[in-house]
């Protein structure tokens, strides 16, 4: 049974995923335990966390490697995301199209030890593990959004 990963990262974060091709994700430092346990046919979901919204998901094709090489954008300059999974796409959005995590977000079953006013505390860190049901909540309804393009 696949594992559901959400990952919060910075809009620029985001594209240089997209413009690749959604073909490696990289995984900050401090998450090497989570990584490794991330696994060919498990899924991840974006949320940007700026805008406070779900972009995209895609499925993962390979175990966590360690590699330096500078993609990804640090804040602090020091972190160079090492532990990448390779990737392919399943659902992406258009910008325009990306759901709204005001509107979503405090109905997931995993922001509910938060006031609802508060869903958005549950997303401070960079990798979280979900349920099917959130992950499955969301995926729904961008096929909708892609369904009514």
């Amino acid at each position: 049974m696949p594992s559901y990963w959400m990952l919060v990262t910075t809009k620029d974060n985001y594209n240089i995923t997209r413009e690749m091709g959604f073909k490696v994700q990289g995984v900050k430092s401090k998450h090497r335990k989570r990584a490794q346990r991330m696994l060919p046919g498990d899924r991840v979901l974006y949320f940007i966390q700026s805008s406070k919204c779900f972009p995209a998901t895609a499925t993962i094709d390979s175990g966590a490697r360690e590699e330096h090489d500078e993609i990804w954008v640090s804040h602090n300059g020091k972190e160079d995301f090492p532990y990448r999974v390779d990737i392919h796409p399943n659902l992406v959005l258009e910008d325009r199209e990306h759901l709204d995590g005001y509107q979503l977000g405090p109905g997931l079953h995993y922001v509910k030890r938060w006031a609802p006013e508060d869903w958005d505390l549950a997303f401070q860190d960079h990798l979280h593990l979900l349920s099917q049901r959130d992950f499955g909540l969301i995926e729904d309804e961008m096929r909708r959004v892609m369904r009514n393009r």
